[in-house]
């Protein structure tokens, strides 16, 4: 199995991002990205997927994200045309927080892409022809754009790659709006969490809000992301507080609360054992 670097696309170290039209007429060897994610769009034909040592039917329409580290190829390809959009996870940063509480987003590019990385995920997303003539639109000017490379064009193509990922998001969100999904009840409970994090929550309201059993909740995070939802939501009050002590100069305590920490000392000993210094080294090494 090989690898693949981001910089044989590009090498511009400050946009990290490629985008491309892309036919397989043959079977392509097993390969993972070293070093960034994938978001494929079949635009035409159908091919075999082999991600790990699973393989699954992919077909015109569908659309699913591979991240680093996980092997996949290709495998009797016909008529197979897609679209790759290859990109450094940075990217997905620019997503506001109205977006990562979409279910759909949750599913799509952060769940889906890490349960495929270990296990075998066959889920993809399937877009009516309608939609995928709205998306194929939208990535033929994105192509133009990276292709012409017009003064501001990597603003606009940072513009349209989030449009891109909205549209999808809220595709997927519609898709799978009813369906008895464990993977869209986990969404359901992250974008929960991320929009209530800072605030007292209980694995109560984050189950109630999923329309599941608490029982379900915490099997379903196990299953997924191998922690339980309390750790998970610590995990991102510590990734937020590093983010504040990083970029304000707002006091460690305020921080703490900010957070979603009612105990400030309590913050500052579980910041010391997750990062091993305190929250004021750790600011002044910044």
């Amino acid at each position: 199995m090989s690898n693949v670097y981001l910089n044989w696309f590009t090498t511009d170290e400050h946009f990290p991002f490629f985008i491309q039209y892309g036919g397989h007429e043959e079977d392509t060897s097993l390969h993972q990205h070293a070093d960034f994610s994938e978001l494929v769009i079949v635009l035409n034909g159908h091919a075999a997927h082999i991600v790990n040592d699973e393989e699954a039917f992919i077909k015109k329409g569908n659309v699913f994200v591979i991240n680093g580290g996980t092997p996949h190829a290709y495998k009797d390809p016909y008529d197979f045309r897609i679209c790759n959009i290859m990109y450094k996870s940075g990217m997905l940063k620019l997503a506001g927080p109205d977006l990562r509480t979409l279910n759909g987003y949750q599913a799509l590019f952060v769940l889906e892409p890490f349960y495929r990385s270990i296990n075998a995920y066959k889920s993809k997303m399937n877009l009516p022809i309608v939609s995928l003539e709205a998306v194929s639109s939208l990535v033929a000017n994105m192509i133009t754009e990276y292709e012409q490379k017009q003064h501001g064009y990597q603003t606009m193509l940072a513009s349209k790659f989030m449009e891109l990922v909205v549209y999808l998001s809220r595709h997927y969100d519609i898709q799978e709006k009813g369906v008895d999904n464990s993977l869209m009840h986990l969404a359901s409970a992250i974008s929960y969490i991320e929009d209530h994090y800072h605030e007292p929550v209980t694995l109560d309201a984050i189950a109630a809000k999923s329309d599941i059993s608490v029982r379900h909740l915490n099997r379903i995070f196990q299953a997924y992301y191998l922690t339980t939802p309390i750790a998970y939501i610590q995990r991102l009050r510590l990734e937020h507080a590093c983010s504040l002590l990083k970029q304000t100069r707002h006091p460690i305590t305020d921080i703490s609360y900010r957070c979603g920490f009612n105990d400030s000392n309590y913050f500052a000993r579980l910041f010391k054992k997750t990062y091993g210094k305190s929250p004021k080294a750790y600011r002044n090494q910044q």
